[in-house]
């Protein structure tokens, strides 16, 4: 159930930064989320998780694969996955993500989520 929480959500989110949609990412996440990119910078909420998203480069692409993924109760789970991100010049950026989904109003959130640079 959790693999399959983490891999729907990230699918999704996936989807969303391959299109360069960062209104639907943002909508991926709980009101409340707190987000580490690859930017030293913790943020949190909508404003600026969209903010980050809206500055990637266009064409950028990603390909997320969820690497464990466990519950913590019924209605949060929380898993890593490795992160694939091809800029548009072909340089390819491997990343290490941690996630952590909550369920509000019967869908799944990103309530957490953290990266970093993975060699």
């Amino acid at each position: 159930m959790a693999t399959d929480v983490l891999t729907g959500v990230l699918h999704r989110w996936q989807r969303a930064f391959n299109e360069h949609h960062p209104a639907e990412i943002v909508s991926l996440f709980s009101q409340d989320a707190l987000f580490q990119g690859i930017s030293p910078r913790l943020r949190r909420g909508p404003r600026e998780i969209f903010e980050y998203y809206d500055r990637v480069t266009r064409g950028t692409t990603a390909q997320a694969k969820v690497l464990s993924a466990a519950p913590l109760d019924q209605v949060v789970v929380h898993g890593f996955a490795e992160v694939t991100f091809t800029a548009p010049t072909g340089d390819i950026h491997l990343i290490c993500l941690s996630i952590v989904a909550k369920q509000a109003e019967g869908a799944w959130f990103i309530h957490q989520y953290h990266a970093a640079t993975r060699n």
